[in-house]
């Protein structure tokens, strides 16, 4: 984004919160990958999506745009124009990868930009997860957490259940401590409107989950023995060398 379109935002005090929404701060081990998830309004959907690098809004650098791809192999982002939301990886990280934004492009320049913070350690490996559920039943995700303060599960955009239990969008989430720097969280009754990203967090720092919610898979009895004989005759026997 041009620095101008930059400075417009900083002189009329328009930061996009509004617009997009972002985790705050997450932690993430050296090296390793995160995937952040980006939410929009849906009127953005055909807009070109992007992020940018830098602790301050004004100068950031764009590393990757969603029509533009980053020829390092460092960043990459996806737009999922159904849901509302692009979701941006940041690979082999280092303690200069701390402050990003992301972005929607305005087709006037006037871009809307959100701010996250990644810190950056060798000391524990909290990353993004992706998990499926399946509709009616129940699933159950461990958040590892070495961080003190209160408990959380929110969906990205809506409402947290911050106690031992309550609910987010209909459904019933249950949480606790279920060992030392370990805290479980239930979701029960499944629906398929529960898809999406969410975030679990003890104090400040926050780890994204994306939830795919669907139909539970049916194999028949049939279909078992027949795929059994088919690859049991496929299959040539192995030996450990």
């Amino acid at each position: 984004m041009a620095l101008y379109a930059r400075i417009i935002y900083i002189l009329t005090g328009l930061t996009g919160v509004h617009s997009i929404t972002t985790v705050s701060e997450v932690s993430v081990k050296t090296g390793k990958s995160i995937s952040i998830p980006c939410l929009y309004e849906s009127k953005y959907k055909n807009h070109v999506k992007y992020l940018c690098k830098g602790p301050k809004w004004k100068s950031c650098s764009d590393v990757v745009k969603t029509n533009t791809a980053d020829p390092s192999g460092k960043y990459s982002i996806s737009d999922d124009k159904k849901q509302f939301f692009f979701t941006v990886t940041i690979n082999n990280l280092t303690n200069k990868n701390t402050d990003y934004w992301c972005v929607v492009e305005i087709n006037n320049g006037l871009d809307y930009g959100e701010h996250f913070q990644l810190s950056v350690t060798s000391e524990i490996d909290m990353k993004s997860k992706l998990i499926t559920g399946y509709i009616g039943e129940n699933i159950t995700i461990r958040c590892h957490q070495s961080y003190s303060g209160k408990m959380k599960w929110c969906r990205l955009g809506r409402n947290c259940v911050t106690g031992s239990s309550g609910s987010i969008d209909g459904t019933t989430v249950t949480t606790y401590m279920s060992e030392p720097n370990v805290f479980t969280v239930t979701m029960s009754g499944l629906q398929s409107q529960d898809s999406g990203w969410y975030w679990c967090a003890k104090g400040d720092i926050q780890i994204p989950v994306y939830l795919n919610v669907t139909e539970k898979p049916i194999t028949s009895k049939f279909c078992r023995i027949q795929c059994f004989l088919l690859l049991s005759a496929d299959q040539s026997p192995s030996h450990a060398v």
